[in-house]
């Protein structure tokens, strides 16, 4: 398939790409092999992990309606307004970042590298432009404070950004979880499901997460759980144990022909209402025509209110997104009511909740604990304690 040319429309669902259809960046079998010759005698530029899962969302379609990196334009009113330049919403900028000596020895091509070496692309600079990395911060994230992870990488870049689009070599993802846009589509077809609702975590799903996603499913054809596994912060639980918490969760309390598994490959980037846009968009991509937004939505820290990730949702019109979000308060066991619920459903005091912090939680599992029933279900606890234990079989401090 030649870059840039659509998916065939029989692979799609109900969910119309954004900005109308899916973009493939990826190079044929033919032109990887020319590409490979012809990246020789091109400039190297070395991606960082964030920007290698960038170029593979941009290759599978994920990222449509773009074709690489952002050239000024698009990068301003992304910035700016949370639209590209021409006025379709997009929330994060999607940038190569570079030094000032090498954006000024560019070339029309560069190749693109892991760290490694490995040649992963080509990309066709069709923009070399400075930015300025605090007002990006000021308004991407909502706060110019280094210890802000986003803000932090955002600081940690280059000052010159190159933009143009990508051709990107194919490369074997091992996990059978790892659906591109296309093939996640097919999936929703062979099922017969027009409605699909997306769930974004880069967490173990608990009680509340399960009640909310049960709580779409009645209303949905069916669900997307699709955990992000591309670079997160160092205390995060790893992809790897997730996914066996994941599998767990699925077989024991999901009726199986309602779910898909799928991978998100993407880095996070916690800024909060922006990034719930953003996911939200991708998800599109993915085939989906619902998304769950609950409280504080790729939040960290106290940076931003509980539910300024759904009201972001409201700055555009009906329809424009192409994706219905649908907005949850926070959920909980309710020793009185019997079940999970939230404060739409409840009458009785937070006494009768079962609530407990992330770090009551770690702390449980750390000292070998299974949390409450109401809270965990015991296949998860169970993997994540066996996760923390080291190789003579002891808990891990």
């Amino acid at each position: 398939m030649v870059a840039g040319e659509p998916r065939p429309s029989s692979w799609t669902t109900h969910a119309v790409p954004h900005g109308g259809r899916l973009v493939s960046r990826l190079a044929s079998d033919a032109e990887a092999e020319s590409l490979r010759a012809h990246a020789e005698s091109l400039s190297r530029v070395w991606l960082t992990p964030r920007q290698l899962s960038d170029l593979e969302l941009l290759a599978n379609g994920a990222y449509s309606p773009l074709t690489g990196f952002m050239c000024r334009e698009d990068y301003r009113g992304v910035v700016e307004d949370m639209r590209l330049a021409n006025g379709l919403p997009w929330s994060l900028p999607i940038t190569l970042a570079t030094s000032v000596d090498d954006a000024s020895s560019t070339r029309p091509e560069v190749a693109l590298c892991d760290t490694a070496g490995a040649l992963r692309g080509v990309l066709q600079v069709e923009d070399v432009y400075a930015y300025d990395r605090e007002r990006e911060a000021m308004l991407v994230y909502g706060t110019t404070d280094p210890a802000h992870p986003g803000v932090a990488a955002t600081y940690a870049q280059d000052t010159m950004l190159l933009g143009g689009s990508v051709t990107v070599l194919p490369v074997a993802h091992a996990g059978k979880y790892r659906l591109t846009p296309a093939e996640a589509r097919a999936a929703f077809a062979h099922r017969g499901w027009q409605t699909v609702v997306g769930f974004q975590t880069r967490n173990p799903v608990h009680r509340a997460h399960e009640y909310i996603q049960k709580c779409a499913l009645e209303i949905v054809d069916g669900l997307l759980l699709h955990p992000l596994v591309g670079e997160t912060k160092a205390d995060d639980v790893p992809a790897d144990v997730r996914i066996c918490c994941y599998e767990a969760l699925l077989a024991h309390y999901y009726p199986r022909d309602r779910v898909v598994l799928g991978l998100l490959p993407a880095a996070m980037r916690y800024a909060g209402p922006r990034e719930a846009i953003f996911h939200a968009l991708v998800r599109k991509n993915y085939g989906c025509t619902h998304f769950i937004v609950g409280r504080d939505h790729a939040g960290v820290g106290t940076y931003y209110g509980p539910y300024e990730a759904q009201s972001v949702f409201d700055r555009f019109a009906e329809g424009e997104l192409g994706i219905v979000p649908l907005k949850f308060e926070n959920s909980f066991y309710c020793r009185r009511c019997g079940g999970m619920a939230s404060a739409k459903t409840c009458p009785h005091d937070s006494v009768e909740h079962v609530a407990l912090s992330g770090t009551a939680v770690r702390a449980m599992l750390r000292a070998g604990e299974i949390p409450p029933p109401e809270f965990s279900r015991p296949e998860v606890a169970r993997i994540l304690i066996d996760s923390m234990r080291d190789e003579g079989g002891t808990l891990k401090p």
